[in-house]
């Protein structure tokens, strides 16, 4: 089974994959629970991952407890869920010799609960970065 969110990036300054980047995708929101007097504050949901060759992610690995699909699960019907993907430019550029203007890029965007999986292509450069809603 793919993971409900998944993402693409591709180096527009060599028209080429971007292999090895590192990623990180945060919930932006509370994880739906029972309120217990007394508990902390729910800790921040993150999960990360390595773009393969073809600059794709296909699978998160949490930073710790439930999968991303554990996650997902916590949320009603129809829930619109914030999400952040924050990708590590700067320093990917910088071991390739070029610099860049972006320490790092973020995309937030929202999933549907029981919509269709959600992709993310980001198109990147030192000095520029695109996204959209992929298929």
């Amino acid at each position: 089974m793919s993971s409900p969110i998944t993402c693409h990036v591709l180096n527009t300054l060599s028209g080429t994959p971007a292999a090895n980047l590192k990623a990180s995708l945060t919930l932006l929101a509370p994880t739906p629970s029972p309120t217990i007097p007394g508990n902390a504050p729910p800790s921040t949901v993150s999960f990360y991952a390595v773009t393969n060759e073809d600059g794709r992610v296909k699978e998160w690995t949490p930073t710790s407890g439930e999968s991303l699909e554990e996650v997902m699960e916590g949320f009603g019907p129809g829930a619109k869920i914030p999400w952040s993907i924050k990708f590590d430019i700067g320093p990917w550029y910088e071991e390739k010799g070029v610099e860049s203007f972006w320490p790092e890029v973020e995309v937030k965007f929202y999933v549907k609960k029981g919509e269709r999986h959600y992709h993310v292509p980001v198109l990147v450069g030192p000095w520029t970065y695109t996204t959209y809603r992929g298929s």
